[in-house]
């Protein structure tokens, strides 16, 4: 199977599987066949993934490639995800995101941003941080999804969607066990950094390091006012949304504005 086709099919199976999950939430019901193409849309997308980097001997990490790649990991963390926890609900905004993602990099080729260093310490600290922000990524959705859901029980009956959803107090358990994790991965992504880059404040990496500092002290301060304080509700929330956007400005800021609006 060529890249385009498998491209399309992931494409496809992406917007199937939001399709369905919509339509089992409007039904109040949960059924496993969203998922079963959850997986295959993620299968599809990897193979595709894997066929680019046979062909640059490397990942691209342009921007909308970068983009692409992520999405695939945040899509692959949420189906690992609904093996044990209800967040399959969450596929509704990451499915539909991935499509487009994979949609743009198979329709807007970009100059290669290859990868010149291969060693196994930068690829931990690539990694860690790819999967750091993917679950940071979620935990954010989670936040969103926890924020409206609590806003609906305390004004008016609320919608069948947010019935669907599991109690506020599972949301909120939810959204910090994804907190520790992705907090966990971001940690070893600093580490790692700090040890096996050679400058890590240097001009072209300093803004992403200090982000991601801060990203990690605000994260870090979250979970220990839950532990300490007992912080949550929308508190919870904002904090989280907050160090989010700062993790999403340190990976992508500079790479929307010197790849896509300077095309450098």
């Amino acid at each position: 199977m060529n890249t385009i086709a498998l491209a399309t099919l992931s494409i496809c199976t992406y917007l199937a599987s939001t399709l369905l999950i919509a339509w089992d939430t409007h039904q109040n019901k949960r059924q496993s066949t969203p998922l079963y193409l959850g997986w295959l849309a993620v299968g599809a997308h990897t193979l595709y993934t894997a066929a680019a980097f046979q062909q640059n001997s490397s990942f691209n990490f342009s921007f909308i490639s970068t983009a692409s790649l992520v999405s695939l990991i945040v899509a692959l963390l949420l189906l690992i995800a609904t093996l044990n926890k209800p967040v399959e609900k969450l596929g509704l905004v990451i499915f539909p995101v991935a499509a487009i993602m994979l949609a743009l990099e198979l329709n807007l080729p970009e100059k290669p941003h290859l990868l010149h260093t291969h060693n196994w310490q930068m690829s931990v600290h690539i990694l860690t941080s790819i999967i750091a922000f993917s679950l940071l990524n979620i935990a954010a959705l989670q936040a969103v999804l926890l924020a409206i859901q609590d806003q609906q029980l305390k004004s008016h009956p609320p919608k069948r969607f947010i019935q669907s959803l599991p109690s506020l107090q599972a949301m909120e358990s939810l959204l910090f066990q994804m907190l520790g994790t992705g907090l966990f991965f971001l940690s070893i992504s600093l580490v790692s950094g700090f040890i096996f880059i050679e400058d890590l404040f240097a001009q072209h990496l300093a803004h992403k390091t200090v982000l991601s500092i801060i990203a990690w002290i605000i994260f870090s301060s979250l979970l220990i006012g839950r532990l300490r304080y007992g912080w949550r509700g929308k508190t919870a929330v904002r904090w989280t949304l907050t160090g989010f956007v700062l993790l999403l400005l340190a990976y992508f800021g500079s790479k929307l504005v010197l790849e896509i609006i300077l095309h450098r």
